[in-house]
């Protein structure tokens, strides 16, 4: 019986092209990170099912769980800031605090798959551990911003508020008033109808949300990002923005990207109640996770990604009589730092020009018998079509200098 050869519904095989895009934007993230001084770490794909049982929301039947043959009931990665927590309160002896730290790993959730949404996807999380002022807070804010910016987007925008200044509004009315700008007024209320709420106490309830003013948390983050040299166009207050998450509390944030429809690249929050629940420590904890994928999908359609191939350079394999020097030039090259790639067998000259033209290879070099000869390697821009015949040290030279 032949076996499928297709991924599961809702996972994705990523080919190069794909896979350099969200490499390029990766390496953004982690520079601007560490430029703050964030550090990395990893967490475990599995973990115990009840790490997360009562700490995600609604969203709990998105578990992706199982027995395992121990007879461990377990579940994969739901999110990074859970296993994080856990990570923290284990590691307490072995990382100084303030702890500031990235994670860029896959998540799983049972999603129903559509496009842009996946049951494997990547999130780049960065937090703050440590530090309970609202300063904190409005450093991650600053971080999303310095990165969107870093990444080439114009206009990322961070949309904020403070969830305790709904510490008198249910759970199940904030899950529904957070969805305010994708199913309108009346269908915010019929959902909260729909959850028990009264009819009329959930017109109060949407009607008090959108009429609350910042507070002093709000102006205090507003003044660190202004004082960051951000101007008020990078961020706005929103009073509907609620975040859906159960352990969401103090200031909560998004962050969109103008002419950008599809939604928001990332979200944040304060989770000081989850740390203590979790580690039974007192630890002040905020932080964000960007949608990696979102954020790959917006700088591809805004034409942010230079195209590029891995190799800069191939070098031709023009007769196995050759092979020495040919070896000889590609270690030269790759010494150097550039990346070089040599065509594997003896072949026509033509089809390895044609192989460095489909990959987008830059430059090739060619040592024919006439270039062995004079001791020099043919240099070819595939861009342009120019030639040149070089020293191989001088072919380094050029490279490393462009």
């Amino acid at each position: 019986m032949k076996k499928t050869i297709q991924p599961l519904k809702g996972f994705r095989d990523l080919l190069p092209d794909d896979a350099k895009k969200r490499q390029w934007v990766k390496n953004i993230m982690v520079e601007v990170a560490e430029s703050f001084g964030y550090e990395p770490i990893e967490t475990p794909t599995l973990e115990p099912l009840g790490l997360f049982e009562g700490e995600i929301g609604e969203d709990e039947k998105l578990f992706f769980k199982f027995e395992d043959q121990g007879g461990r009931n377990v579940a994969l990665r739901y999110d990074q800031t859970v296993p994080t927590c856990r990570f923290v309160g284990n590691n307490l002896n072995k990382i100084v605090f303030p702890f500031r730290r990235y994670q860029f790993q896959n998540v799983f959730r049972a999603e129903k798959p559509q496009k842009g949404r996946y049951r494997e996807f990547t999130q780049f999380d960065v937090d703050i551990f440590g530090f309970k002022d609202p300063t904190a807070d409005a450093e991650v804010m600053a971080v999303n911003l310095d990165t969107y910016l870093k990444i080439g987007f114009k206009k990322p925008i961070i949309v904020f508020n403070n969830r305790d200044l709904m510490k008198d509004i249910p759970y199940p009315a904030i899950v529904a008033i957070d969805k305010l700008k994708k199913i309108g007024r009346q269908g915010v209320i019929t959902d909260m109808v729909d959850k028990g709420i009264d009819k009329n106490q959930a017109v109060k309830y949407l009607d008090y949300i959108q009429n609350i003013k910042p507070d002093e948390t709000i102006r205090i983050i507003t003044s660190y990002l202004e004082n960051a040299g951000f101007s008020k166009e990078f961020y706005r207050f929103e009073p509907t923005l609620a975040r859906s998450f159960s352990y969401s509390q103090g200031p909560i944030w998004e962050i969109v990207i103008e002419d950008y429809t599809v939604g928001s690249v990332g979200g944040g929050e304060r989770y000081d109640g989850m740390m203590q629940r979790l580690t039974g420590q007192d630890i002040p904890a905020t932080g964000i996770a960007y949608g990696f994928d979102r954020t790959v999908e917006a700088a591809d359609q805004f034409g942010l990604i230079p195209s590029r191939s891995v190799s800069r350079v191939l070098v031709i394999f023009f007769s196995n009589d050759l092979q020495d020097q040919t070896l000889q030039v590609a270690k030269q090259l790759r010494q150097a730092g550039i990346n070089t790639e040599l065509y594997p067998i003896a072949d026509k000259l033509g089809k390895q020009l044609k192989y460095a033209d489909r990959k987008g290879i830059p430059y090739v070099v060619v040592i024919g018998p006439d270039e062995a000869k004079s001791n020099v390697v043919k240099l070819k821009d595939m861009k342009t079509g120019e030639e040149k015949l070089l020293k191989s040290a001088d072919v380094v030279r050029l490279l490393t200098a462009a």
